[in-house]
C-alpha cells in the first residue's frame, strides 16, 4: 500500500470514533427535582443543575472520575455537605464556591433550599483528560476540598459551560481542550507539578503542518476530536495542542472555525444556497449558531456579507 492510500486510510479510522462513553452524573431524590443539561467530550462532561423546588432534597456521588462542584447558587434553611475524608458542613450560603470530589471518594448532601440551587458539575477522567503525559494526572492523589474560592478554575468553569449544546462544530476541539486546562489548574493546586524539562517541544513538523491541514479541509464539516487529530501526527493531545498553536499562532479549534468561516465565505457567493444550507454544509447546527461565528470573526453576519457582494 502507498503512503497516500495509507494515510486516506488512517484519516478514515480516525473519523469513524466512538462516542464519549456515558459518564455517571450526581443522584438527586426526587429525581425529579432537577433540571439539567449535559455536554459530554472525551476527558470531559460538563452538567448544569437547576433546582426546581423548595422541598427537601438529597443527592449522591461516588465513581472513578474527578468532581468539580460550582454553586453560583445556593442558600439553604439546613443541610449537610459531606466529602469523603473532609468534616461535614453545615455551612448555609454556598453561593460562589467550589468544591472538589477526588475520583473514589463518595459526595453526599441534603438540604432544604432557601435559594433555588443553581451549579455546574465537571466530570474529569484522569485517564484520557488532555494533559501532560509526564503530570501522570491518573496516578495523582488530588486532596478533596470543600467550598473553597479559585478564580481561575471558576473562569474555566464557566468557559466549559458555555460550550454545552453549542451549535458550533468546534466546541469540542475546545471543551477537551479546556478539560486538560481545568486538570493542570487542580494539579497546581494539589501542589504536583511535571518534572522540569529543559527541552521544550516546538512547533509541528513540515510533515505534521501538512497532513493536519490536508485532513481538516477534507472533514471541514465533520465533528473531530483533539484525541483524533493528535492521533494523525502521533503526538499526546496536549502535545499536540501546544505545538499546533506554536506552528499556526492559534489554538486548533479557532482554526478550524476560520477554515470553516472561509469556506461559508465561497458558498455564500452563490445566490440560490440559502444560509441554511451553507451552515449545514460546512458543520454548524443551526444558523444562528453559524451567524455567531461568522460574525465575531468577520464583523458581519451572512447576509450583510453576502449583499456586499452583490
Amino acid at each position: 500500500m502507498d503512503h497516500q492510500a495509507n494515510l486516506r486510510e488512517e484519516q478514515t479510522s480516525l473519523v469513524i470514533e466512538a462516542a464519549p462513553l456515558e459518564v455517571r452524573t450526581v443522584d438527586f431524590s426526587p429525581a425529579e427535582i432537577v433540571r439539567h443539561q449535559v455536554g459530554r467530550w472525551r476527558g470531559v462532561h460538563a452538567e448544569t443543575i437547576q433546582v426546581i423546588s423548595h422541598e427537601h432534597f438529597e443527592y449522591g456521588f461516588k465513581h472513578d472520575y474527578h468532581l468539580l462542584v460550582a454553586i453560583e447558587h445556593g442558600t439553604r434553611y439546613d443541610g449537610e455537605l459531606l466529602v469523603e475524608g473532609l468534616p461535614t458542613s453545615t455551612v448555609r450560603s454556598c453561593s460562589h464556591k467550589l468544591i472538589l470530589i477526588p475520583a473514589g471518594r463518595r459526595f453526599y448532601g441534603w438540604q432544604e433550599p432557601q435559594q433555588l440551587t443553581r451549579s455546574i458539575c465537571v466530570y474529569i477522567d484522569p485517564r484520557t483528560a488532555a494533559v501532560d503525559p509526564d503530570c501522570r494526572f491518573d496516578e495523582v492523589d488530588l486532596q478533596a476540598r470543600m467550598l473553597f474560592e479559585n478564580s481561575g478554575l471558576w473562569q474555566t468553569i464557566t468557559k466549559l459551560k458555555a460550550q454545552i449544546g453549542s451549535g458550533d462544530p468546534a466546541s469540542r476541539l475546545y471543551a477537551e481542550a479546556l478539560g486538560g486546562v481545568l486538570s493542570h489548574e487542580l494539579l497546581s493546586l494539589n501542589g504536583t507539578s511535571p518534572p522540569s524539562r529543559q527541552n521544550h517541544r516546538g512547533g509541528l513538523a513540515g510533515w505534521q503542518q501538512r497532513r493536519i491541514t490536508d485532513f481538516v479541509e477534507e472533514h471541514l464539516a465533520e465533528d473531530i476530536s483533539l484525541d483524533a487529530l493528535s492521533g494523525l501526527v502521533r503526538l499526546s493531545s496536549y502535545h499536540f495542542a501546544r505545538a499546533f498553536k506554536r506552528s499556526f499562532g492559534e489554538p486548533p479549534h479557532r482554526y478550524w472555525t476560520e477554515r470553516r468561516i472561509d469556506r461559508g465565505k465561497t458558498l455564500l457567493a452563490n445566490p440560490h444556497a440559502s444560509i441554511t444550507e451553507v451552515a449545514l454544509d460546512v458543520g454548524f447546527a443551526t444558523p444562528s449558531s453559524f451567524s455567531a461565528a461568522f460574525r465575531r470573526i468577520t464583523g458581519q453576519t451572512p447576509r450583510d456579507y453576502r449583499r456586499a457582494l452583490e
